[in-house]
This record gives structure tokens, C-alpha cells and sequence, in this order.
């Protein structure tokens, strides 16, 4: 059973492998659902059959399925230098993962890397994004000269909006290359090129005017009907359709012919608009962007905002007097303990609800940076084996988090001590040990954000009433965006002892940090024992231990003492 469990470790690290299309970002109408075995499930069926089956041959397709009240509408469509199996495999993903993604939601939409897949039950097609809101993920990593980046930017992308926009031959889809700069926006093709123009200089502008992004030199943008990026390293696999000048001084602006526009055919009947492209950028869209810089420099010092979107944060809130009450003023009595974000009370709410609540400790810069990061990812994440965060309070100078009440202690505390440890038998050991598996690959291949945890420890993992663990704790967490499977850091944090090699050595943050941690973490949970436990010894670690008796055919002479002597009887594969 351990040598299966060491194998399983090395194939899960395996299995992270970007040989799939990646979940970047999806949204669910929760308006209204459908039920199980009805009608418009069978029509939402049929919908996902017919895209799968006719996107790949035009890169787009829409359809619809049904007649009123039970008709769903449908919309694919792939990037532009995805080839057709690419683009096959995109949306028959997409469409197999939507009802676990989105489970009986009449309406969703959901960003892959190499496609787009929508469906509601109102027609949205043409619709400028038509209430879907829009989603920002930017690499917390600015440019050298951020001034200048950004004027690269502007020039490059303005001119990428122009090409989609109104040349039909495009497939309203471009990509470009500058100096240390790559770049690529795509329209979905029911649009007009007004529309398409409109939704990709819309986009632009909030990107300036987003604090995470606004000098960020990884960006990608999702909205309803576009989609922007760019990037320090080219991340397209066609040839751009749009090279910036050898030695462009960006601060020149070339003129921009007027539109000359015609009608003409587009995708399934739709009609668009086609403009002699212009190369250069009008200079209001210029000025307007120095103003939304120059604004968000001015705000970036403001240390209690919260990176999340307003719509998030609003209904994340909870007033400091209610978790007051809740904790009966943050009495001692209802301490649960205290780390480097602040202490941890227990609490109550008003309706009976039993909650956790970190609350800052003054003048922490550690707890404030935690904090974002906690509000930021938590706020999107939803998964049976991550801990829930249920809101957050910012008044003043007090900031706390409000957490589900997990009643049993942390897994380092039972599995460590001898006293509790007796009491976790190997059944549920083992369902501990997979409980974190399907968290971390929800974290790392099936949520709408792709996160590294970057400090998973037993400390870290809370376990319920039944013994279900949550992985909780993402004060450290980092954001991968898109098809990227690493990034750099200078700053290398988390807990020594769970560190990859890599990671500790060079600053290597990939999912393959978190999948040497969790290796780790299951030789503790088989042994009983911590890492640190082993300091002072012969081995040093945990890892030469388990690989003292590897080598040595005695693998089964790693498990807790306390568990059933007979390896046949407790370590039996469940």
C-alpha cells in the first residue's frame, strides 16, 4: 500500500501536465435552474452534441436547441491559432465538465485556454456581453519601466483592436509581436465590428484602471464577448498578425485613416462591418490612458483595498458589531489560537451559524498581505475539501476574516499526538490523504482560477466532523494564469521541510511545489510523524527516512506504531 501511495504521488505530479485545455475563469447565472430528466436538460444536450461536433470546422459555431419555454441558446468559439483538434478537444471538454462546473444552471460561460463556451436560455447572440462580468488575471510582477511598457502596450493593442475589429479576413482575431512584448485580442464572431471595437477598447480601459493590472506585465482579460492578452513572452503559436516598427518611438502616433465601411457576411448569417485598417492610435484613447495611470499611481498606496471585484467584495461583508456580538467581544475563552496573520476566535452567528474569525493583528504587513490574498482566491473558490470563507470586515483599522467552523482540530494535532493519533485508523487516514488530492487538483487543474497553495502542511489542513479534510490557509497562495505552468519568485515563502527543491533553491513556483509538500504530508500521515520530529537524528528528515527503507525493501516498517500490526487488515487499498 505505501509503495502504491509513493507511485500515486509521482503520477498525480505527472497528470498536472498542461496536456489538456485549462479552466481559466467561468461564470454561472444562478438566476434560474433546470431540473434533472427535463426538457431543457435534453435540449442543453443536444446543444453540447451539435458544438462539439461543428465548432472546429469554422473555429466558431452558434446554435440553439428547443422551442420556448425550454430553448437554450449556444456559443463556441476557439482561438484563432488553435488547430482543429485543439479546438475539438477544447469544446468537447467544455461541454462534458459545463453540468459539473455549472450543475443545473440554466445560464453559464466558461474561458478555457484554447476556447470559449456559452449557453443560457435567452438569446444573447450579438449581444455585447450582454451581463456577463468581466474577470482580470494579472501576474502580481511589474516591468522594469512601467511608463514605457505601458505605452507599448497601448500602441500594440489599439492597433491588434483595429485589425479584429473591421478585417473580416481576420476572423476578428489578431495577435502581435514588439520589443519584449506580445500581444492578442479575439471578438466572438456574432458581433458587428463596432461591437468588437467597443468590447476590446472597453477592456483596455479597465484594465487601466485596475490596480492589479495596471502595470502588470502578464495580462489576461475575459469578458463575455472578448478576450484580451498580453505578455513578456509570445504564449501564441501562429505568426502575429501585427510587428511593431524596428525602433518605434511608441511616443509617436501614426495617423489613423477613417473607417470605410461595408456589409458583409460573418460566421452563421451574421452581419459585420470591415474598415480600411488604420496602424496608428487616436490620440483621446492615448490620453485617456495616461489619466487612468496616473490615477491608479495615486491609489495604489491605499493599503486597505481588497484585490477582488466590487460585485465579491460587496457581498462578502459583515459589520465588525455583529462579529463582536458573535464572538462575545473576542473573549479569551473563545481563542482558538494565534498565527502570523493575528489571532483566531470562535464565534456564533445570529442565526446559529458557528463561524472562525481571523482577526489582523495591528500593524501586521504580513496579516495585510495574507489577508488579500485569502479574500482574493478564497472569495472564488468553492470546493467540499477547501476551507469556506463566509465574509470579511474592514472598518477602520480592524480587517478579519470569517471562516466555516471546522469542530475537529487541525490534522497536525491529531495525526502527531499519541493520544489522538490512536484514534485514526487507517481508513480514515487514507480518507484524508485522498480529500487533499481532490482539493489540490481542483486548485490546480479544475477551479476557474489555477492557484499554488506554496505552504501545504498538516498544520494547514482542517478536518470536520466526519473527518473530511480542507485544505485551508491561502495567506501564501499564487496565481497561474492561462497555459503557464511556472513563475519566478525572489521572495521564496512557506515552511521549510515541505519545500520543493526547486522551489526553495531557485524560486520556482509550478503545482509541482505543492505535489512535493503533499508527498511529504502523506509520508507523515503513514508514519505519524512530523518532519521536524526527525531533526537530530540519523536521517535528518522524513524523506531520507522513507527512502532509508525503501532502499532497504522495509517500506512497511514506515507506518505508525499505533495502527494494526497485520499491514493486511489496516493498509489495505480502500
Amino acid at each position: 500500500m505505501i509503495q502504491t501511495l509513493i507511485l500515486s504521488f509521482l503520477t498525480l505530479a505527472l497528470l498536472n501536465t498542461p496536456t489538456n485545455s485549462q479552466l481559466i475563469f467561468n461564470f454561472c447565472e444562478t438566476s434560474s435552474n433546470y431540473t434533472t430528466n427535463s426538457t431543457y436538460e435534453t435540449n442543453l444536450s443536444n446543444l453540447f452534441n451539435s458544438l462539439t461536433k461543428n465548432t472546429s470546422k469554422t473555429g466558431f459555431y452558434t446554435s440553439t436547441e428547443g422551442e420556448p419555454p425550454y430553448q437554450v441558446f449556444g456559443l463556441a468559439i476557439c482561438r484563432g491559432d488553435m488547430n482543429d483538434n485543439f479546438c475539438n478537444g477544447c469544446v468537447t471538454m467544455a461541454s462534458r465538465y459545463f453540468p459539473q462546473i455549472c450543475p443545473y444552471n440554466k445560464g453559464a460561460i466558461a474561458w478555457y485556454d484554447r476556447c470559449i463556451v456559452r449557453y443560457s436560455n435567452h438569446n444573447f447572440f450579438s449581444q455585447l456581453d450582454d451581463g456577463i462580468p468581466g474577470e482580470n488575471i494579472c501576474l502580481d510582477q511589474s516591468a522594469s519601466d512601467p511608463y514605457q511598457f505601458k505605452q507599448k502596450i497601448v500602441t500594440m493593442m489599439e492597433s491588434l483592436a483595429h485589425i479584429a475589429a473591421f478585417n473580416r479576413s481576420v476572423h476578428m482575431f489578431a495577435t502581435g509581436a514588439g520589443t519584449g512584448l506580445y500581444g492578442l485580442v479575439q471578438c466572438t464572431r456574432d458581433l458587428s465590428g463596432e461591437q468588437c471595437y467597443n468590447c476590446l477598447n472597453q477592456t483596455l480601459h479597465d484594465l487601466s484602471a485596475d490596480d492589479q493590472c495596471d502595470e502588470s506585465v502578464q495580462v489576461t482579460a475575459l469578458r463575455g464577448s472578448c478576450i484580451v492578452m498580453y505578455d513578456m513572452k509570445q504564449f501564441f503559436s501562429s505568426d502575429p498578425t501585427w510587428v511593431a516598427p524596428p525602433d518605434a518611438d511608441p511616443t509617436i502616433i501614426p495617423p489613423v485613416k477613417p473607417p470605410s465601411l461595408s456589409e458583409t457576411q460573418r460566421g452563421n448569417g451574421h452581419k459585420t462591418s470591415t474598415i480600411a485598417l488604420g496602424v496608428g492610435l487616436p490620440l483621446v484613447f492615448l490620453a485617456a490612458v495616461i489619466i487612468f495611470i496616473c490615477l491608479r499611481r495615486k491609489n495604489r498606496f491605499n493599503k486597505n483595498r481588497i484585490p477582488v471585484n466590487a460585485k465579491s467584495r460587496n457581498s462578502l461583508l459583515i459589520k465588525f458589531s455583529t462579529l463582536q456580538q458573535a464572538t462575545d467581544n473576542f473573549s479569551d475563552s473563545n481563542k482558538l489560537g494565534e498565527g502570523g496573520f493575528g489571532p483566531v476566535y470562535k464565534g456564533k452567528m445570529p442565526n446559529g451559524q458557528e463561524i472562525a474569525v481571523k482577526r489582523l493583528a495591528t500593524g501586521s504587513d504580513q496579516g495585510l498581505s495574507e489577508l488579500e490574498n485569502e479574500v482574493q482566491f478564497l472569495a472564488e473558490l468553492q470546493h467540499k475539501n477547501l476551507v469556506r470563507l463566509f465574509g470579511v470586515c474592514i472598518e477602520e483599522k480592524e480587517m478579519l476574516l470569517v471562516y466555516e467552523y471546522i469542530r475537529n482540530k487541525s490534522l497536525d494535532t491529531l495525526i502527531f499526538e499519541n493520544s489522538s493519533g490512536r484514534k485514526l485508523k487507517w481508513e480514515q487516514r487514507l480518507k484524508i490523504i485522498k480529500g487533499i488530492s481532490r482539493g489540490l487538483l481542483y486548485l490546480h487543474q479544475d477551479s476557474a482560477i489555477r492557484l499554488v497553495h506554496r505552504d501545504l502542511k498538516a498544520s494547514n489542513i482542517l478536518l470536520d466532523e466526519n473527518m473530511n479534510p480542507k485544505i485551508s490557509d491561502f495567506g501564501l497562495a499564487r496565481l497561474l494564469r492561462g497555459d503557464h505552468t511556472q513563475s519566478k519568485t525572489s521572495k521564496v515563502v512557506g515552511t521549510y521541510g515541505y519545500m520543493a527543491p526547486e522551489y526553495a533553491v531557485h524560486g520556482t513556483i509550478s503545482t509541482k511545489a505543492d505535489i512535493f509538500s503533499f508527498g511529504v504530508l502523506i509520508l507523515e500521515i503513514i508514519a505519524g510523524r512530523s518532519n521536524s520530529s526527525f531533526s537530530g537524528s540519523s536521517e535528518g528528515n522524513i524523506l531520507n527516512y522513507a527512502w532509508k527503507h525503501w532502499t532497504n525493501g522495509t517500506a512497511i516498517e514506515m507506518k505508525d506504531p499505533c495502527l494494526d500490526p497485520d499491514p493486511n487488515t489496516d493498509l489495505e487499498v480502500m
